[in-house]
């Protein structure tokens, strides 16, 4: 369900983040204990996502949410020249270089004008009802999947069912996934 587009995002454009991982009071004390060695996003899986207003979405697990890191996927996937709006982390200071950067700082408030990032929000809302109500666990090592199939969704959402699964079972062909690379055992062989 990986799109694979190579077209850059343009015109108005939303970046933001979100932190995927179970929540504390949600867990046993022994694996809270265990899995929750900070506050806020540390043990969480960290993922990026952009929106063309009116368009489609891209997202991507990242390492860390650095200047370097974000920077970096934006060039990669939005036009020179697109109006850029974003929240007010500070990773995203210096895009008026390229792009006409927009900042809503929620602190104050969350729309501006056409400042904001509710389009993106929405997604992210979106994304973590289907992975708690659908899926219930998601493992870090497979949630790139996860994001490619909502992403995948999203971007047809004005396409009915049939056509969804036709455009999916003609990308399936020759393709093939072990139950070794499934489960990680085959990266885990190769450690060694």
């Amino acid at each position: 369900m990986q799109t694979g587009s190579l077209e850059k995002l343009g015109d108005d454009v939303e970046v933001d983040e979100t932190y995927i991982g179970g929540k504390a009071r949600n867990m046993h004390k022994h694996v809270r204990d265990a899995k929750i060695t900070g506050t806020g996003g540390k043990d969480k899986s960290i993922v990026f996502g952009m929106i063309e207003r009116g368009g489609e979405v891209k997202t991507q697990v990242i390492a860390r949410a650095s200047k370097r890191t974000l920077q970096a996927l934006i060039a990669e996937a939005v036009l020179p020249g697109s109006r850029v709006y974003s929240d007010a982390l500070k990773s995203y200071d210096g895009l008026t270089m390229h792009y006409q950067h927009q900042v809503i700082d929620h602190a104050k408030s969350y729309v501006d004008g056409q400042v904001h990032t509710n389009t993106m929000e929405n997604y992210w809302s979106l994304l973590k009802r289907t992975l708690k109500g659908t899926y219930v666990s998601v493992e870090p090592f497979h949630l790139h999947r996860y994001l490619d199939e909502q992403a995948y969704r999203f971007n047809t959402r004005k396409v009915n069912d049939g056509t969804r699964f036709d455009s999916v079972g003609s990308k399936v062909s020759g393709k093939r996934l072990t139950y070794k690379q499934l489960t990680g055992k085959e990266l885990a062989a190769e450690a060694f």
